[in-house]
């Protein structure tokens, strides 16, 4: 069997990888895979971006004094921001129970193409729905944008499972997977530049519909569905690809639902996702009305501060991911041990915090502040922790479980701002935003202690079906395959 237990990838001199005694030379930096996972790190950008925009983009068209330009429609009169704030995962929920099948059986190229469209449809008629329709207006696009992003994190795993061999998982993966905070990071500054422009809020959401659609345009262009069927790649570099990964024809391999839904190992990563995604997302969505309420910075200093922490967490995630390659290439730890050292990194530390800004008061605004950028950005850890797992223990339906977890995970994401939304009645209110900051740190350890007893790192036995259990590794007929990458 074709595992990460028994495939012995060790790394000796000049860069070269040895994978069952074939030597993997390196010769090259670049290649087609690189190119499908610019593709997937530009549509987390974009994705995000998305997400992300209206967080601060509510704060200006709520605000009647945010643009120099009086002729930009505001709506100081919206009591509801928490819950609009909230509407994307509404329609976020749903996709994600069959979008991985779907990548699986299918292909994820042109369901992400028709996803994205819808995206980008919806974010252009949000600025004329708000007009017209007010704040339900926003939560109909919001739903329908949620609808489409839906098949994003289940496709992508996919096509990570697909075109990334196990030696550079960490690092590519994070790669893509940090493109969500670089997305975020670029879409507070725009927004809050833009919003405080003369051009205004609307401006943001018709940038956004226009990178959805270079996206799509690209997607369609370059995208590919796996190294099997590319009409361009080498040889040597599908043969890489395919024999440093643990996946067979999907088409060979059904999913093995009752497997998957009695896996301890898999319920772990349900549990620590939701923990994740609860915190990520409270801060995400509620961040700029703390840095509003509480500290009192304007639209721009909002936008700023609330960018801070996520480029933080961007720059992180690569040394991160640097640092949980290293260990497993060079043998230091295992693959579960690596998971879960960079998880509790990426958990405890943020707990601890969240914990202390609870404390935090008005006139202690720059230890505020480096708490935030402490809680989010050593949160990126986590991008080499359990968020890569799924491909660890079964590459084969990595795309099938990382929408169960996701959109396990994602229940936890839509009730967060609904809980902040209760909670704080008063956002100069600290004692309210301190509730808030205890019961996310308390779920940030909670969740990883369960992921740190029952996670593994161990390809399960589910992973392919059992008369191919006892197959091998495929090798050129020289058992010697030279990749077109550096330093692998």
């Amino acid at each position: 069997m074709t595992t990460l237990e028994n495939i012995e990838m060790g790394k000796t001199a000049n860069g070269v990888v040895n994978i069952n005694g074939a030597i993997v030379k390196c010769k090259g930096w670049f290649g087609v895979r690189h190119v499908q996972v610019f593709l997937a790190f530009y549509l987390m950008f974009i994705a995000y971006g998305l997400r992300v925009n209206l967080s601060v983009g509510i704060v200006a068209m709520t605000d009647p004094t945010a643009s120099p330009n009086k002729d930009i429609p505001t709506f100081p009169n919206w009591t509801d921001k928490s819950v609009i704030l909230s509407s994307f995962f509404w329609g976020y929920l749903p996709p994600q129970a069959f979008a991985g099948q779907l990548a699986k059986k299918y292909g994820p190229k042109w369901f992400l193409i028709s996803a994205m469209l819808i995206c980008c449809l919806f974010t252009y008629l949000l600025p004329i729905t708000a007009i017209q329709y007010g704040s339900y207006g926003v939560m109909f696009c919001r739903i329908m944008q949620g609808v489409g992003q839906g098949f994003v994190y289940p496709m992508i795993h996919d096509i990570l499972s697909k075109w990334v061999p196990a030696c550079e998982r960490s690092r590519l993966g994070t790669y893509v997977y940090a493109g969500g905070a670089c997305g975020t990071v670029v879409s507070m500054l725009v927004t809050g530049f833009l919003s405080a422009s003369w051009w205004g809020w609307p401006s943001v959401f018709y940038l956004y519909g226009t990178l959805s659609l270079i996206w799509i345009l690209l997607m369609v262009k370059f995208g590919c569905n796996n190294p099997d069927v590319h009409k361009k790649i080498k040889e040597e570099e599908r043969l890489y690809i395919s024999n440093g990964s643990a996946r067979s024809d999907g088409e060979e391999c059904p999913t093995p639902w009752k497997e998957i839904f009695t896996s301890a190992p898999v319920w772990s990563l349900i549990i620590v996702h939701c923990g994740q995604n609860w915190g990520f997302w409270t801060l995400m969505t509620e961040l700029p009305s703390y840095i509003s309420g509480v500290m009192k910075f304007n639209i721009k200093s909002n936008s700023l501060l609330s960018a801070l922490p996520y480029f933080t967490l961007w720059v992180l995630s690569f040394i991160f991911s640097a640092f949980a390659d290293y260990l497993i290439n060079r043998k230091i730890t295992s693959i579960g041990v690596t998971r879960k050292l960079l998880n509790s990194i990426g958990l405890f530390i943020p707990a601890a915090a969240l914990i202390a800004l609870g404390f935090m008061t008005v006139e202690q605004k720059k230890l505020a502040v480096f708490l935030l950028v402490t809680a989010v950005g050593t949160n990126a850890a986590i991008y080499s922790g359990f968020n890569i797992n799924h491909i660890d223990i079964a590459p084969n339906h990595s795309g099938v479980l990382m929408g169960i977890t996701n959109g396990a995970s994602n229940i936890c994401a839509l009730i967060a701002p609904l809980f902040v939304h209760v909670i704080v009645t008063d956002h100069s209110d600290v004692m309210q935003w301190r509730t808030v900051f205890i019961f996310t740190a308390a779920l940030y350890v909670i969740t990883n202690c369960v992921f740190l007893i029952f996670g593994t790192g161990k390809l399960q036995d589910w992973n392919e079906p059992k008369q191919k259990r006892n197959g091998s590794v495929k090798l050129p007929p020289n058992g010697t395959i030279e990749s077109p990458v550096k330093n692998c």
